[in-house]
């Protein structure tokens, strides 16, 4: 151990002959410790929400999806599909069509997202998990295609959970010009009645726009053959995701978008990031403001330890032993301040992640009652990181120019 070293931990827990001296030192661990507590909690609220929202999106977006880079839609009828569609590590291939119409129920009306599925849609994705109603997933019958749709929409056209009058559907006709003067007659009509269930994904995108029907109604209304919009993928358990991603890549070249779960939903992802990035700013200047008692506990113990200093000094210790011996008290109090934050902030989390005390209102207005929470370990060295950072970067002159003066007044007193 270095003499500087040894002489701030001597320091830092020797008793003070100012009572002050001790109270300033316990509060600066206490602010450290504070913020510290903080940004782990709050880090790890972030990551439980990245978590629920990605459990959400899993049980409506498949592994892969393949899209065309330019235009709404794409025949997928080459041998390069087929060969996809035969991959050792595909386990269910289907495709789907999406695109606008508007909807009406009685006297309401809104534009919403038609999305065509095929009978294996169910097998492609876990939508029965987040299912209302009678539990069941139907498209068609012999004689009906049904309408699967967001809680939100349902409210919004105000027809339940079953409906009995049939959904009207509307598309503009692809080919030909409108007629001004009936404008009906450039619409293409469909009806859908109700499954018997709607779905909640838990983001306003689809609970409150979208309605899953069967393939041939989509195609019928918007008036295709055998387009599609996507070719949805689901892949075996245990295979390696990104690199049946690059095998497709290769196969379909550079015409056609192939994307996992998370960059289908990048916007998402990406904002919850960008907030977590900021709310992780704003603490560090919090932390930068409670590593200003730091300077007061070292300016506090400079003006006691005077007299030692002259000691130390007779001993034969140079000016920046003496600078280094209250930088270590500061990095003491930082790493105090910073292990005893995360330790509490670490233990608060894993409680609210097990236990959930803290709940989200009355339970019935979100997907999960608590909030959900995820300790990350590479966000406990970031913040550890940057506890001793930001405390250094304040101390460092600070700490130097008071040493400076301290022992310059001491030489003119000699």
């Amino acid at each position: 151990m270095s003499f500087p070293l040894y002489i701030a931990k001597r320091y830092m827990f020797s008793k003070k002959s100012h009572n002050a001296i001790n109270i300033i030192s316990i509060i600066s661990v206490c602010a450290l410790a504070f913020a510290t507590l903080a940004m782990v909690v709050t880090m790890s609220i972030f990551n439980g929400f990245i978590d629920v929202i990605s459990d959400s999106f899993t049980n409506f977006d498949p592994d892969l999806k393949i899209t065309a880079k330019t235009g709404k839609v794409f025949v997928p009828d080459s041998e390069r599909f087929d060969r996809i569609k035969k991959m050792e590590d595909v386990q269910v291939y289907t495709a789907t069509i999406k695109d606008n119409a508007m909807v009406r129920y009685k006297d309401k009306q809104t534009i919403v997202v038609i999305k065509g599925v095929e009978d294996n849609f169910n097998e492609l994705t876990s939508i029965e998990n987040i299912l209302y109603g009678n539990g069941e997933f139907t498209l068609k019958d012999e004689v009906v295609d049904y309408a699967t749709m967001g809680v939100g929409l349902v409210k919004q056209l105000n027809c339940g959970l079953k409906f009995l009058d049939a959904l009207e559907m509307y598309a503009p006709k692809r080919q030909g010009k409108i007629n001004m003067a009936n404008p009906a007659s450039s619409l293409r009509k469909g009806y859908l009645y109700s499954s018997g269930s709607v779905f909640t994904v838990g983001q306003m995108e689809y609970d409150e726009s979208y309605i899953i029907t069967s393939m041939d109604f989509a195609r019928n209304l918007f008036d295709y053959k055998n387009e599609v919009s996507a070719i949805e993928l689901k892949l075996k358990d245990g295979c390696d995701h990104e690199k049946v991603k690059n095998d497709i890549r290769n196969i379909l070249g550079d015409s056609f978008l192939v994307e996992n779960r998370y960059e289908q939903q990048k916007e998402i992802f990406g904002i919850m990031n960008i907030e977590k990035l900021i709310s992780f700013i704003f603490l560090t200047f919090i932390l930068f403001v409670a590593s200003m008692n730091v300077i007061s506990t070292i300016a506090m113990l400079l003006i006691e330890k005077r007299e030692n200093i002259k000691t130390i000094q007779n001993l034969g210790a140079d000016k920046k032993s003496i600078f280094k011996i209250f930088l270590y008290e500061g990095w003491i109090i930082s790493l105090l301040g910073a292990v005893s934050g995360i330790i509490i902030g670490v233990a608060i989390s894993l409680i609210q992640q097990h236990f959930g005390i803290v709940s989200l209102g009355n339970g019935n207005s979100f997907i999960t009652d608590a909030y959900p929470v995820r300790v990350e370990f590479t966000d406990i060295l970031a913040i550890f990181a940057t506890v001793l950072i930001t405390v250094l970067a304040t101390i460092w002159f600070p700490t130097k120019s008071l040493c400076r003066k301290l022992l310059d007044n001491t030489e003119k007193q000699d």
